[in-house]
């Protein structure tokens, strides 16, 4: 599985890495569409799938060069370098974006995903009955996940590690979001918020020599969480990698399509023209998470207004959206055959 890699396939994998975390940030992206659509989704799969018994043996004896030529681990530390970057600089220009233009973000996403569709199906060519009916059940799926209806949040350790299981599913799984999942399973905020600000907290506070922090209970809590949907991230990762290495082995062309039609189900989820429906408290009140913004709860979808100009400024980064992918497939296809 170990290739030889010249100076621009490494960078371009770390830009492939950079994008794959941006999408999986964004709720009802996925970031399996990025390596589906780049072109290493099965050197991904296959990849994970060496994360084994044999690892962990090559591991604790020591024999880390093994270990690194058995994992294919240029490759998986330069997709992981990417994604890291992502998280501390892309993701947070995201962040200001879907802020301040959020209908232009998720045109542009939308975009995306419509120009992916289009890619993966035009050089796929095994369509028979069996295919279009896994097409269907794939769009059947997408379409029943984005309307269902968000569960109360729950920071049970078994639930929490139920959730970092399924939440890594945008990596490994084209066109189902984790964040979104997330969302559906009313963790979003605790996981991907709460948590993750309580370890920032905690790490500055060590970074100041104040330790007080072992004393508050809640501090304790969010970082028993975090923990426990790491290891669960983890846990997921390498198991949906295995089922996944298989299903491809053994019915690759099913696999393929129950993908496609995912994918195009999963476009209600970045349907752009929506507006929030916030969670509201017990005391009829709008949640508030510990950053001072509202929790989001659900969508409510409509049909854009033709007479207004931000819906044609919308469109026109639906076509942006759909040029991107394009034109980085087509710089793929370019590059692979030289």
């Amino acid at each position: 599985m170990q290739q030889t890699r010249t100076f621009t396939d490494k960078f371009l994998l770390v830009l492939k890495g950079l994008a794959m975390g941006a999408a999986n940030k964004v709720p009802g992206v996925s970031g399996g569409v990025v390596a589906f659509v780049a072109g290493f989704y099965e050197e991904f799969i296959y990849s994970l799938q060496k994360v084994n018994l044999k690892a962990f043996k090559l591991l604790i004896s020591g024999r880390f060069r093994s270990l690194y030529h058995y994992i294919n681990g240029k490759f998986l530390i330069l997709l992981i370098l990417g994604m890291l970057i992502s998280y501390f600089s892309v993701s947070k220009i995201l962040d200001y974006l879907i802020i301040h233009y959020e209908l232009y973000v998720w045109s542009a996403f939308f975009g995306m995903i419509i120009g992916s569709i289009y890619y993966i199906s035009k050089d796929f060519e095994d369509w028979d009955r069996n295919s279009i009916v896994f097409a269907v059940l794939g769009i059947i799926a997408g379409i029943a996940i984005s309307f269902l209806e968000p569960a109360r949040e729950n920071d049970n350790l078994w639930f929490v590690f139920i959730c970092g299981m399924i939440s890594v599913s945008g990596m490994t799984l084209p066109g189902l979001s984790g964040s979104f999942i997330l969302i559906l399973v009313g963790n979003y905020v605790l996981l991907l918020v709460d948590s993750v600000n309580a370890l920032y907290d905690t790490l500055a506070d060590i970074l100041l020599l104040d330790f007080s922090w072992t004393g508050n209970a809640e501090r304790i809590q969010m970082l028993k969480v975090l923990a426990v949907f790491a290891i669960g991230s983890l846990a997921g990762l390498v198991s949906l990698s295995h089922l996944l290495g298989y299903v491809l082995k053994t019915r690759k062309k099913e696999t393929f399509a129950v993908i496609i039609g995912f994918i195009t189900g999963s476009l209600g989820v970045v349907w752009p023209w929506k507006e929030k429906v916030y969670k509201i408290g017990e005391q009829g009140k709008v949640l508030i998470d510990r950053n001072g913004n509202k929790v989001i709860d659900n969508y409510d979808r409509y049909w854009p207004q033709f007479d207004q100009v931000e819906t044609f400024a919308a469109i026109f980064c639906i076509g942006i959206g759909i040029s991107i992918v394009l034109g980085l497939a087509w710089y793929e296809k370019i590059t692979s055959e030289k």
